[in-house]
């Protein structure tokens, strides 16, 4: 469990926060292995005899003064009574895990009649209703169009199955054994695989194209439930063999009904919604029996436009390309809850979904969002199939470990409180401060405000420091090897097995007394993950030029304090012209690299304006990215690292501004950008023709990229750009501190410089 603050040192009171400018607050990844210096927890079991405060309900943990048939609550200072069970089993504090280490993750009872739920089971939901291309829909259509689109689709069609093809062979050998694995299908009809047989059968029920789309049958009536979750231990070639039969929907297999007509053409005949809703009830039949959670993977190449949660994709276009209105607003929220109402299904069905759109085409993934996001997966979005990472993406995530069926809980001392909280979860409806995680790997993070409970704050005479307990009660499944070197009984060896845990990290912190000490303890990468959980959180509500304001209001009024904190500006003279203000933060290093961060993400297609040419879509990927991050990794994707390489075994410098200036006055050959989805190697034009291209497997730069890609949540692309022969418009992209680096001459592209001076002036203003 890792867990990071926007400062090390909490503002004493209100008046010291207010001064500071500065978010408070925190990020946790709650199943990360280890903490966020690297230490693991302390292990252990009984976790149910764990004593808990009678007034707060915190855990007992190191920070707790203990007497022999007592203790006091670090959190909320009330005395409390030990068992004597308790008594005890602390008469050797050194057995127990919460008296060694203030990280402890331990075991928790379970119910006998759960072990029988723990088989894996996953279902694979794949596209075969496909989009045509945007500019053959508006043309004419003649004999030969109609038979030019017709092929055109086709060729779509078939790389993107091919890419999904690939995706789920790549997943089939990331799976344990004793999982289990279906096959659906879904375009005007929805496709149900048997492929426990020598020959793979499918049975296809209609999905009524009305915006009800209530099927004509059940599933379970279609096919047993049996028969169509196949055990991959002893069906992987027969899946693999069911993969290749998948085929487009041609159009004539259509009813009239299936889309919008074109000249005798019916587009569309995509029905997601009917299809997920009925799959959700399918498979949830046997919730708790089979299984206690199913990953449905569903591969979208277009919108739903058929049946219960159809998209109307047409508010996408000319009418919001006027500067007039805003676009982005319009197209951020969902037009249907239909989804979002979906999502509480599949968690009742315990279900957990994730999509993965193949599309370049406008398909409303501000609707279709929730349904992955609240139901603990993730959202995928691939503009292209040919340079597509999505069957390493798809094996990275089932290789990893995840938890699941998860509650998250933060206490807090008395002095303060939780004030927002964020991420992909769901609150309680009962129990304040408690949230519920569908499914959770190592990566997911989740952060939180903190206000003050009172205008007292922090005593500045006590010992009493500020306190932090956070709680993860999770599910995992631990397959049969596991079990067998635990020492597990022979009769239960060959099933998986449930194991629910309880992790419990207690952080004590210091208090600042003074501006100065709060600014020396500030993490850059934590504050900037707080700013960009508001400003999407203020997009969503008031459109994306409202985020932007947001966003550089703050960067003023920092900015201001700063200066005010630190003397640099006298009384009464804030508003001269003669008034020099330190917009670099000069004399904080900790506050250095912030103008840096919101400089970039202002500059970042998250907070980037439609007409500018940023897809609605693409913005909705990049929220649930962003809000899923943690810091560092959030800071790398939002401002790009740039390293220098004077040969590809020897690097020459660590860290480079992103300006084409970088590169002329570094004088080396070879750069490395990281910028967290994409990694590109550049060569530049000057560089010695002796010098290996690409590089070489064995060198210095291919491991250090080798150990990046391993070390990311999602895959990320790796290009090589040779410079003065290959287009190395990719590259100059990110220098995004040279004023206009695309050309676009629109004015709210501009360089680092002129950003910081026009810092500088709203600061003045702002002082008047």
């Amino acid at each position: 469990m890792a867990v990071r603050a926007t400062v090390t040192r909490f503002p004493i009171d209100v008046e010291s926060l207010e001064e500071s400018g500065l978010p408070w607050g925190v990020t946790v990844s709650p199943f990360a292995a280890k903490d966020e210096n690297g230490n693991p927890p302390v292990y252990g079991s009984e976790g149910h005899l764990l004593p808990r405060c009678e007034n707060c309900w915190g855990y007992y943990n190191t920070y707790c003064e203990q007497e022999q048939w007592a203790w006091t609550c670090s959190l909320c200072g009330t005395l409390n009574g030990l068992s004597s069970e308790s008594v005890s089993r602390y008469s050797q504090p050194e057995s127990c895990p919460e008296n060694i280490s203030s990280f402890i993750d331990l075991e928790l009872s379970i119910e006998e009649s759960e072990e029988m739920q723990a088989r894996p089971v996953y279902v694979a939901a794949v596209d075969l209703a496909f989009n045509f291309p945007k500019e053959l829909k508006s043309s004419v259509m003649t004999v030969q169009s109609e038979i030019l689109l017709q092929i055109l689709v086709s060729v779509s069609s078939e790389e993107f199955l091919e890419l999904v093809k690939s995706a789920l062979l790549a997943a089939l050998e990331a799976l344990g054994p004793g999982s289990l694995f279906g096959l659906a299908t879904f375009s005007h009809k929805i496709g149900l695989y048997d492929v426990q047989g020598p020959i793979p059968v499918v049975k296809n029920v209609f999905i009524p194209h009305d915006s009800d789309g209530t099927l004509s049958m059940e599933l379970q009536d279609v096919m047993p439930l049996s028969s169509f979750l196949a055990p991959v231990d002893t069906c992987k070639d027969r899946i693999a063999s069911a993969l290749e039969t998948l085929r487009p929907t041609t159009s004539w297999e259509r009813t009239s009904g299936a889309g919008q007509g074109l000249d005798g053409i019916f587009l569309g005949g995509r029905g997601f919604g009917s299809a997920m809703e009925a799959l959700f009830n399918y498979i949830g039949s046997e919730y708790g029996n089979t299984f206690a959670l199913a990953r449905v993977f569903a591969f979208l190449s277009g919108a739903p436009d058929i049946g219960a949660g159809q998209l109307d994709t047409r508010r996408y276009g000319e009418q919001y390309a006027s500067r007039r209105e805003d676009a982005d607003r319009a197209l951020l929220p969902e037009q249907t809850p239909f989804y979002k109402d979906l999502a509480a299904v599949a968690v009742q069905s315990g279900v957990c979904v994730d999509i993965f759109a193949v599309t370049n085409e406008y398909t409303d993934l501000a609707s279709l969002k929730f349904l992955s996001i609240e139901s603990g997966g993730s959202l995928f979005l691939y503009t292209s199939t040919d340079d597509s990472t999505l069957p390493q993406d798809m094996y990275r995530m089932l290789s990893r470990p995840y938890a699941f069926n998860c509650v998250l809980r933060l206490r807090t001392s008395s002095e303060f409180q939780q004030s927002h909280s964020y991420g992909h979860f769901f609150p309680d409806p009962q129990y304040e401060n408690v949230q519920h995680i569908i499914c959770c790997d190592s990566f997911a993070t989740y952060a939180y405000d903190f206000e003050f409970a009172n205008n007292t704050g922090f005593s500045r005479h006590t010992s009493e420091l500020p306190m932090l307990q956070i709680a993860f009660q999770y599910t995992v499944v631990v397959p049969p090897d596991e079990l067998a070197n635990a020492g597990s009984n022979t009769t239960t060896r060959a099933k998986h097995s449930l194991k629910k845990r309880l992790r419990i990290r207690t952080l004590q912190f210091g208090v600042g007394h003074s501006i100065n000490e709060i600014y020396d303890c500030v993490d850059s990468e934590v504050v900037l993950s707080l700013l960009v959980h508001k400003v999407i959180l203020a997009s969503l509500e008031q459109g994306v030029r409202e985020g932007r304001m947001l966003l550089h209001d703050w960067l003023v009024i920092l900015t201001a304090q700063y200066n005010d904190a630190c003397k640099l500006i006298q009384s009464g003279h804030g508003g001269s012209s003669g008034v020099h203000i330190d917009v670099a933060f000069s004399q904080c290093p900790q506050l250095q690299p912030l103008p840096r961060l919101v400089f970039a993400l202002l500059r970042n297609p998250l907070l980037r304006l439609h007409e500018e040419g940023v897809h609605p879509d693409y913005r909705i990927y990049l929220q649930c990215l962003f809000s899923a991050l943690e810091p560092s990794s959030l800071s790398r994707a939002v401002y790009p690292l740039l390293t220098s390489y004077a040969s590809p075994d020897t690097q020459a410098y660590p860290r480079h501004s992103l300006s084409r200036a970088a590169l002329i006055t570094s004088g080396s050959p070879i750069f490395f950008l990281d910028a967290f989805t994409n990694l590109i190697v550049f060569y530049s034009s000057t560089a010695d023709p002796s010098l290996p291209f690409p590089p070489p497997q064995d060198c210095l730069l291919r491991t250090t990229i080798n150990k990046l890609k391993q070390e990311r949540c999602i895959t990320p692309k790796l290009s090589f750009i040779k410079g003065g022969q290959d287009d190395a418009t990719a590259f100059e992209n990110y220098l995004i501190e040279e004023q206009d680096v695309e050309g676009s001459g629109f004015t709210s592209v501009m360089g680092f410089v002129s950003f910081l001076e026009e810092i500088n002036q709203s600061t003045l203003e702002y002082l008047k």
